[in-house]
């Protein structure tokens, strides 16, 4: 019985993995195939990626998102840090109240939230652009840095602060020599997913965008509502395989899981 009941559970595990995935080798695939209409039998070519080097409007709206992200998540990891940290070791008039505050932005939907920006931007004479896209996407990024980093201090011992106090150390060099490298697993992963919310954020980026100016979600929409074209895999494809040697570079050089 227990070996009929794990050959379920894997069976499902592959089923599940395949549903998740396929599509996305699939489309990765399409990428390489001379037809636009995908058309079988698959003939390797690399059109459609010269296709997209002539693409300016969609390769533009490519460097906006990298720029945004990165620009956010450079932002939203040091905020978001630090509120954790205060959350974590101070105590303060309306603590409780502010730490609550954070679960809104999380369980609305984002398209009532983009809907709210946009009005209250345009209430305090803050114009569409990039600039307020970022203020958008910092917005939106900070709780889940605050939740993530605050995760991680709760398993920090603070007997080696103390340790490192009594031994000389000043209050900044123990936050830097110590309460920082032990916060490091949380504050990369708080600085990754930041840099996913951002990169993909689509409702945002949309209601703040000015005229003449996108994201690439929001320039992928508009092409698939003018028409799809096989360059849009193309980039996907680009998009994929560096975020994946980035983590296997990540996963190869970073010891967060310990000593193999």
């Amino acid at each position: 019985m227990q070996r009929l009941l794990g050959a379920l559970a894997s069976s499902y595990l592959g089923l599940v993995l395949v549903f998740l995935y396929l599509p996305i080798v699939i489309m990765m695939a399409m990428a390489f195939n001379r037809s636009e209409l995908y058309q079988l039998p698959f003939q390797f070519d690399l059109v459609w990626f010269k296709t997209l080097a002539q693409d300016n409007e969609l390769l533009q709206a490519g460097l906006n998102s990298v720029l945004i992200a990165m620009t956010n998540t450079l932002i939203a990891t040091l905020l978001g840090t630090l509120t954790a940290l205060a959350f974590a070791r101070y105590s303060f008039a309306g603590k409780p109240l502010l730490h609550l505050l954070l679960m809104p932005s999380l369980i609305f939907p984002w398209l009532i939230t983009g809907t709210a920006m946009m009005i209250f931007f345009y209430w305090v004479g803050i114009n569409r652009s990039l600039h307020a896209i970022l203020l958008g996407h910092v917005a939106l990024s900070l709780p889940y840095v605050v939740l993530i980093v605050g995760s991680r201090l709760k398993s920090v011992n603070l007997s080696l602060e103390e340790a490192a106090t009594i031994l000389g150390a000043s209050a900044w060099q123990t936050f830097w020599r110590i309460t920082v490298p032990l916060l490091a697993p949380g504050i990369v992963a708080a600085a990754l997913f930041a840099f996913a919310v951002s990169f993909d954020q689509f409702v945002i980026s949309y209601f703040l965008a000015p005229i003449g100016v996108s994201t690439l979600p929001v320039e992928i929409y508009s092409a698939i509502r003018k028409g799809y074209t096989p360059e849009i895999n193309a980039i996907s494809t680009l998009i994929i395989l560096f975020s994946m040697g980035l983590m296997g570079v990540f996963a190869r050089f970073s010891k967060f899981g310990g000593e193999r």
